[in-house]
């Protein structure tokens, strides 16, 4: 099959999907209509997505919507449901530190930018969202390294790091005690270590059982989040990745006020 036979089957393929999903079940005969094919070319696509469970046939051969499907879905869910929790969380804080705003996730040894929001009043900057970014140079990165285990963070840092600006911590042991303090204090920054006249601070959201499952970053030029501020501007990015990690089902600080009762 050529290169545009494969495509044209997979968008045939999306389209039965589609249809299925429009009328709630439709005969091989009613996809062979949808897609002006022949009838033969719509029963080897319903075979083909029914060999991978997307599709089923009931007994009078109706086809209908796998159980496949909802495997893909299952594995989106979390990713989808962490992005609208957070969204207007990160919204508001976007406005209230006057910064941007970031939500990021670890994936295959990179933070992967999930989120983006903006302060009305700030000058379009570069958006994030979809980039993988390195762990070592990135406010969002560090934090999630920081939360790894010892040997995996071991691993993940192995080799020679990279220097983007000439504050770049390259040294493993000088990154590895920032992120011992990060741990401790809750955030981590990034003072031009990515990006010249670029800073950044971030703080871990955490899911229900307490893991760290993202990290949010406020970042803005050098010129506003100055060190002196990074402190104060700390404490209400940890709030919002608090609310964020309540919405998510942590409750971690309700049962430590518990136990202290």
């Amino acid at each position: 099959m050529t290169t545009s036979g494969a495509v044209q089957s997979v968008d045939r393929a999306v389209q039965v999907l589609e249809a299925i999903a429009r009328e709630d079940g439709a005969s091989v005969a009613a996809l062979a209509r949808e897609l002006s094919v022949h009838a033969s070319t719509a029963s080897r696509l319903v075979a083909s997505l029914e060999h991978h469970d997307l599709v089923e046939r009931d007994e009078d051969g109706t086809v209908q919507l796998g159980v496949g499907l909802l495997r893909l879905a299952a594995s989106a869910r979390p990713r989808r449901d962490l992005t609208a929790i957070a969204g207007p969380v990160c919204e508001a804080l976007a406005e209230e530190l006057g910064e941007t705003v970031n939500v990021a996730v670890l994936r295959g040894g990179v933070a992967v930018n999930l989120y983006q929001a903006q302060a009305r009043s700030t000058v379009a900057m570069h958006n994030w969202v979809g980039d993988r970014t390195v762990l070592h140079a990135t406010a969002s990165g560090k934090m999630l390294l920081a939360q790894l285990d010892p040997d995996r963070r071991r691993e993940l840092l192995r080799g020679p790091l990279e220097a983007f600006t000439a504050h770049t911590l390259t040294d493993p042991g000088q990154l590895d005690r920032q992120l011992a303090a990060a741990r401790e204090r809750g955030w981590v920054e990034a003072i031009e270590e990515f990006e010249e006249g670029l800073v950044a601070l971030a703080a871990p959201v955490r899911g229900p059982e307490g893991a760290v499952v993202a990290a949010v970053s406020a970042a803005g030029p050098a010129y506003r989040l100055s060190p002196q501020r990074l402190p104060e501007a700390a404490v209400v990015l940890r709030g919002a990745t608090e609310e964020i990690s309540r919405r998510l089902g942590h409750r971690e600080s309700r049962r430590a006020a518990d136990d202290a009762e």
